[in-house]
């Protein structure tokens, strides 16, 4: 498989936590598992689910995505502030830049500027009812495949 995702070629050196819960053996593993069939059009922000496929599933999956990657792996979730008012999540871990979401971007995603500047905490995020059901969904997904 190619992997486009940002970090990719470090993902694998990435480990879950110790006592994260979780049965992964690195973040790009979590990208596999993310990739057939966890991240789905119930899983998408609801302003784009009408764009969703199969072929951009990584459509509207980046803040509820970066907060599970930093449950498993640690680290931090920033954001970039994209037209509208809305940030785009990134995760950095052990200084590392990844984003398991910015395919959605297409050719824009090389214009991205991923600085740090813009720390996202999960307080903020999941203040909206809707996009912390989205995280439980998408965490409950990931616990059932792995059958934990």
């Amino acid at each position: 498989m190619e992997y486009r995702f940002l970090g990719h070629e470090m993902a694998s050196e990435i480990k879950p936590l110790k006592d994260c819960g979780y049965r992964l053996d690195s973040l790009l593993d979590l990208f596999d598992v993310l990739s057939d069939g966890i991240w789905r059009v119930e899983t998408c922000a609801p302003r784009m689910q009408s764009d969703w496929s199969v072929e951009n599933k990584t459509l509207g999956q980046c803040s509820i995505t970066a907060f599970l990657i930093q449950d498993i792996f640690g680290g931090e979730v920033y954001g970039i502030l994209r037209p509208g008012g809305n940030y785009h999540c990134y995760n950095v871990i052990d200084g590392k830049q990844f984003d398991l979401t910015i395919e959605q971007f297409g050719d824009e995603a090389d214009r991205l500027v991923f600085d740090n500047s813009n720390p996202q905490s999960r307080e903020v995020h999941f203040r909206k009812e809707e996009k912390y059901q989205r995280y439980l969904n998408l965490r409950s997904l990931l616990k059932s495949v792995l059958g934990i």
